[in-house]
Formats: structure tokens, C-alpha cells, sequence
């Protein structure tokens, strides 16, 4: 089981960093959403310690996986992300629209016959669609988070939005990159790993900042998705597909929230090789999700049989 959950940890990470499909989606079409939220949930409540150190142990597995994950893929996306925006952006916008119809085939019995709750779906588009439209850094380039410029209104602005990411990572819908693409922090934050990981430790704070928003992020909002999932979870599943929709629209808006903003994708700009790329790369995953299915439903056998 470790190399399993290391894969699945890894492909969450994947998905973390980069605007499009949140860590909280794949671990949806993978299989395990619903144990990686309660183990979260394990960790922050008043839970039996034999249930807490379960928890424990699927989450390290899955955190080493996402840690090595997230390293490779900053230090190699840092470099491309500029200058290949457009052909990432297609690949990101691929993982969005093949994502929609499996959610919506895994979640049927939240969807149909329950078609008034459509209404929270044009929420989450609006929601992310406003995000975007009247976001700052779309007309002014991503924000600087080098030492020299933070400031008191920065590190508040970084600590939310920490936060909000972090609520969106684990939520299968819009992602938090997107989020912090959205925001213009996208760039920034990326970079700032990257410096660290080669020793510049300037941009050390600013990475503390953010840490401690999403430690917060985590203690305030995972009991919340527990029981909106569990009491409203129809409204909850459009909510998502509405927010995960209205993610093509800010995509597509990106480049305008890089340092040097370029202008939004359009259809010339717009690689569908590449959005066949992060077509494929969903269904592979959804296809692992069988194989990760049928090893876990054989482990199971062997210890009955033990």
C-alpha cells in the first residue's frame, strides 16, 4: 500500500501545482477522497488515538509522495511556466473539461433528478468568473514577493490567500494554483520555492507567511467540507462543477497575472495538442483508479484469508 498511496500522493502534487485540476480532484477520480478528508478530519478532532495514528500513517504515505512531487515539479515548471504559458495553459484547460464528465458520472446520484440545485453551479461560476474579471493583477502583472517588498498589507494579503488555496486544494473543483494564479501570486510563490529549495533563503518569509496560512486554511475549513459533503452533498457537487467551469474562464485569463503579464489566451494561442495531452493524462488517471481499486480489494482478501 505505500507505493500506491506514494503514487497517489504524487499525483496529487502534480495537480497542486499547477492552475487547472486540484489535488482534491484527483484524489476524487482516484478513489480515496473521502478517506484522505476523513483522515484530515481525524488529525483536528477528538477522535481515538488508534484512529488518529491510522490517519497518520495514510497521510505520511501520501505526503511523501506529494512532497517529492511537488519539488520535481516546481523546479522543472518554474523554468517553463513564462515561456510555454499558452501550450500549459491548453494542458491545464484539457485536465479541467475531462475532469467535468467523470465527476459528474461518479457523483450521478448527487446530480440527477436533483437539477434545481443547478443554481449552485452558476454560484461557483460566477464566483470564480468575478475572481478573475476584477482581479488587479490582471492588468498589472504578478505581484513581487522578494524580501525588499513585503510589507505588513502583502503578508496579510499572502496569509488569505494561503487559506483559500489550501480550502481549494482539498476541495475536488478549482484548484488552488488557480486560485493563486487568480490572485497573481502564482508566479511568485512557485519562484519562491524554487529559490529556496537552491538555498536563497530571502525569500524564506514570505514562505512562512504563506505556511501558516495554510495550516490555518486546514484547521478551519476541513470540518466544513466534511459536513457540507456529508449534509448538502448534491449542492456541494454542483457548487464544484461550477467553480471547476468557471476555472476555463480564469485560466484562459493567466498570462495576464504573470510579472510580465502577456496578453489572455484565445483561440490562436490556444494548443489543442496539448489540450489532448491533459485529456489523456485524466483518463489514465481514472483508468490507475481501477488497478488501485482491484490491488486494495486483493490485499484486503489476503489478510481475511491470513
Amino acid at each position: 500500500m505505500f507505493i500506491i498511496n506514494f503514487i497517489r500522493g504524487f499525483f496529487m502534487a502534480l495537480a497542486d501545482s499547477v492552475p487547472g485540476v486540484s489535488g482534491g480532484t484527483i484524489a476524487f477520480i482516484l478513489g480515496f477522497y473521502d478517506d484522505f478528508i476523513d483522515s484530515l478530519n481525524s488529525l483536528i478532532s477528538r477522535d481515538n488515538m488508534e484512529n488518529k495514528k491510522n490517519s497518520l500513517v495514510f497521510l505520511f504515505k501520501l505526503g511523501i509522495g506529494w512532497v517529492v512531487g511537488m519539488v520535481l515539479s516546481v523546479l522543472f515548471l518554474s523554468s517553463i511556466f513564462d515561456a510555454q504559458i499558452y501550450e500549459i495553459s491548453s494542458l491545464f484547460t484539457g485536465f479541467i473539461v475531462v475532469s467535468i464528465p467523470l465527476i459528474i458520472s461518479q457523483e450521478k446520484d448527487s446530480i440527477v433528478g436533483k437539477y434545481k440545485n443547478i443554481i449552485f453551479a452558476i454560484i461557483g461560476i460566477a464566483v470564480v468568473a468575478l475572481i478573475t474579471y476584477f482581479n488587479p493583477a490582471s492588468s498589472n502583472g504578478g505581484l513581487n514577493l522578494s524580501l525588499d517588498n513585503l510589507s505588513v498589507g502583502l503578508g496579510i494579503f499572502v496569509f488569505v490567500a494561503g487559506m483559500i488555496a489550501i480550502s481549494a486544494m482539498v476541495l475536488p473543483g478549482i484548484s488552488g494554483s488557480t486560485l493563486l494564479l487568480i490572485f497573481g501570486l502564482y508566479t511568485g510563490i512557485i519562484g519562491a520555492i524554487k529559490e529556496v529549495l537552491t538555498f536563497n533563503f530571502s525569500y524564506l518569509p514570505i514562505l512562512i507567511i504563506f505556511g501558516l496560512g495554510v495550516l490555518t486554511g486546514i484547521a478551519t475549513t476541513i470540518k466544513v467540507i466534511k459536513f457540507v459533503l456529508k449534509k448538502y452533498r448534491s449542492q456541494t457537487v454542483y457548487l464544484i462543477l461550477g467553480l471547476m467551469i468557471g476555472s476555463i474562464y480564469a485560466i484562459f485569463m493567466g498570462p495576464t497575472t504573470l510579472e510580465v503579464a502577456k496578453p489572455a489566451m484565445n483561440l490562436s494561442s490556444f494548443s489543442f495538442i496539448f489540450f489532448i495531452i491533459g485529456g489523456a493524462l485524466i483518463v489514465g488517471l481514472e483508468r490507475l483508479k481501477v488497478v488501485f481499486e482491484g490491488k486494495e480489494t486483493k490485499n484486503k482478501s489476503n489478510k481475511k484469508g491470513a
